[in-house]
C-alpha cells in the first residue's frame, strides 16, 4: 500500500507539475501574441499615416505631409525622413532649408534607402547644405549604385571617368554606365555610344557607338542624334543596317539583349 500511495503521490505531483508548466507556455504565448498584435497594429498605423502625407504632398497640401510624416520621421521611419529631405531640398510647405535636407537624407540613408542615398550623394557633390566633398559623394553614390539605382549607377560613372573623388577609370566609367543604360537610362545610353566612338574605356566600335546612340535618341536624349550621324558617316550601309537592327532587338528585349 505505501509503494502504491507513493507512486501515486508522485504521478499527482508530475501532473501538477506539468500542468504549471503549461499554463506559464500558455501565459507566455498570449503575451507574445499580443506583442505581435500590438506590433502589427502599429505598422497599420504608421503605413496609414505615411499614406495621408503622401496623398497630401501629391495635392499640394504640404502642412498636412509634413504633420503626418514629422512623427513618423522622429520615430526612424527612413520613406517619411527622405520625404522630409525632399520638401527641406526643394521648400515645398517649409523654408528650403539645405542643412535640414542633408540630415534628413543622412538618417534615410544610414538605414539603406537608395533614393536618400543618391541624394545625399549629390548634396556632397555640389556643397549644398555640407562641404563640397566628391569622396563622400562618390561613396554614397556607389552604395546606392550596389542596390540596382540607376540614377547613382550614371552619377558614379560619371565620377570613374572625370576622376572626381575615385580614380579616374573610363572601364569603371564605362561598366557603371552600362548597368544604368539597362534599365532605360537615356543619359548613360548617350554616353555609352560616345564612349564607343572614341574607344574609351571600351574598344571602338562604331555599331555599338551608333546602336547606343540610336537608342539614347529614341528615349530623349536630345545630343545623341548628332553622336549618331557622326558614327554613321563612319559606317558602311551594312554596319549601319547592324546597328539598327542591335539597337531595335535590345529595345524590344527590355535591354537584355543589348550585346
Amino acid at each position: 500500500m505505501i509503494g502504491l500511495r507513493n507512486y501515486l503521490k508522485t504521478c499527482i505531483l508530475e501532473f501538477l507539475r506539468l500542468l504549471i508548466r503549461g499554463l506559464l507556455m500558455l501565459r507566455i504565448f498570449f503575451a507574445a501574441l499580443s506583442a505581435i498584435i500590438i506590433v502589427f497594429a502599429g505598422v497599420v498605423a504608421y503605413a496609414a499615416d505615411f499614406q495621408k502625407g503622401l496623398d497630401a504632398a501629391k495635392a499640394g497640401d504640404y502642412a498636412t505631409a509634413l504633420k503626418e510624416w514629422q512623427p513618423l520621421a522622429e520615430q526612424g521611419n527612413a520613406d517619411a525622413q527622405f520625404n522630409l529631405g525632399l520638401m527641406y531640398d526643394n521648400g515645398w510647405g517649409v523654408s528650403k532649408d539645405d542643412v535640414e535636407a542633408v540630415r534628413l537624407y543622412r538618417l534615410a540613408a544610414e538605414q539603406g534607402d537608395a533614393s536618400a542615398q543618391i541624394n545625399l550623394g549629390m548634396m556632397y557633390a555640389t556643397g549644398k547644405g555640407v562641404l563640397k566633398d566628391d569622396v563622400e559623394a562618390a561613396q554614397w553614390y556607389r552604395l546606392a549604385a550596389e542596390q540596382g539605382n540607376a540614377d547613382a549607377q550614371y552619377n558614379l560613372g560619371l565620377m570613374y571617368y572625370y576622376g572626381r573623388g575615385v580614380l579616374k577609370d573610363a572601364v569603371e566609367a564605362v561598366r557603371w554606365y552600362r548597368l544604368a543604360a539597362d534599365q532605360g537610362d537615356a543619359k548613360a545610353q548617350y554616353n555609352l555610344g560616345v564612349l564607343y566612338g572614341k574607344g574609351e574605356g571600351v574598344l571602338k566600335d562604331m555599331v555599338f557607338a551608333h546602336m547606343w546612340s540610336n537608342i539614347a535618341s529614341a528615349n530623349g536624349q536630345e545630343l545623341a542624334a548628332g553622336n549618331r550621324d557622326i558614327a554613321e558617316s563612319q559606317m558602311t550601309s551594312e554596319q549601319i543596317a547592324d546597328a539598327t537592327q542591335r539597337a531595335r532587338a535590345c529595345m524590344s528585349s527590355g535591354y537584355s539583349d543589348c550585346d
